[in-house]
């Protein structure tokens, strides 16, 4: 077994990052770590995360507003910009319910419970709901959306209506797609070993779910409330849950089965 390590550390060693096994080591006993945190903590860094987030959102707003760069080149500078808020989770260290599907490596494996993994997201999604909600109320009063005469407003406004017009399916098939990509920047960022790393390993994965037009429900939990905030009509409470619910399914989906439950079966099954 010692011996086994020693040829794994010097592997990840020579790859100057860690190997695909060691991630899987690694993620499994972060969902381990992550299941026996006291509420509280879990609560607070969940609140940070669903901010973090919508920091990331909003400055992905202001920065496709007015763009003439065409389709492509907008949506992935957008994209560059909206990986601030997975590189503050990440770097700044906070609790990500799109990103605790991983949880589903230690959860297989029975070192964390059904009940474990249960209170860990649901504490984790009530955090980032009310970070994110907050987050929106703040930026709608301090008068964000009315950046270049209101510009930034009318483009706020089209990507709520956006989601909001996007069938349950269509919402739950964009919301998993977006997950593998969110889960698969979090394993590359275990991967690397420095913050500059990490930094470049969420870039390219969370630019490709935001060029490509996928659904993130964390991101939505800033971006649906600042429209209802903002007196658009189409974002009734009853619309928004109806986005979210699909969205969040799709999310759990794509990282608990396309990634987590994948990589499990190729590294951690006995």
């Amino acid at each position: 077994m010692a011996q086994e390590k020693t040829q794994q550390e010097t592997q990840s060693s020579a790859f100057e990052a860690h190997t695909p096994a060691r991630i899987a080591e690694l993620v499994e006993t972060s969902g381990i770590g992550k299941a026996r945190l006291p509420a509280l903590k879990i609560l607070l860094l969940a609140v940070l995360a669903g901010a973090f987030i919508s920091l990331g959102a909003m400055v992905f707003t202001v920065t496709v507003t007015g763009s003439e760069l065409g389709l492509g080149p907008t949506r992935l500078l957008g994209g560059i910009a909206f990986s601030l808020g997975l590189i503050l989770v990440v770097v700044g260290g906070a609790e990500l319910f799109t990103g605790n599907s991983l949880m589903v490596m230690a959860w297989v494996d029975g070192k964390v419970g059904t009940k474990g993994l249960i209170r860990n997201w649901s504490l984790v999604y009530l955090g980032n709901l009310a970070g994110a909600v907050t987050t929106a109320f703040i930026a709608w009063r301090a008068g964000v959306l009315e950046i270049g005469g209101g510009a930034v407003l009318e483009t706020a406004t089209r990507i709520a209506i956006g989601k909001l017009e996007l069938s349950f399916e269509q919402s739950f098939w964009r919301g998993l797609l977006c997950n593998v990509l969110v889960c698969l920047a979090v394993w590359l960022c275990i991967a690397a070993r420095t913050v500059s790393g990490k930094i470049l390993a969420i870039l390219f994965p969370i630019s490709a779910f935001v060029a490509i037009g996928l659904e993130h429900s964390i991101a939505n939990m800033y971006f649906l409330p600042l429209a209802a905030f903002s007196g658009i009509p189409e974002a009734s409470l009853m619309r928004i849950a109806g986005n979210l619910l699909p969205v969040t399914l799709g999310n759990m989906v794509g990282g608990g089965v396309f990634v987590a439950l994948i990589y499990w079966m190729i590294y951690r099954r006995p």
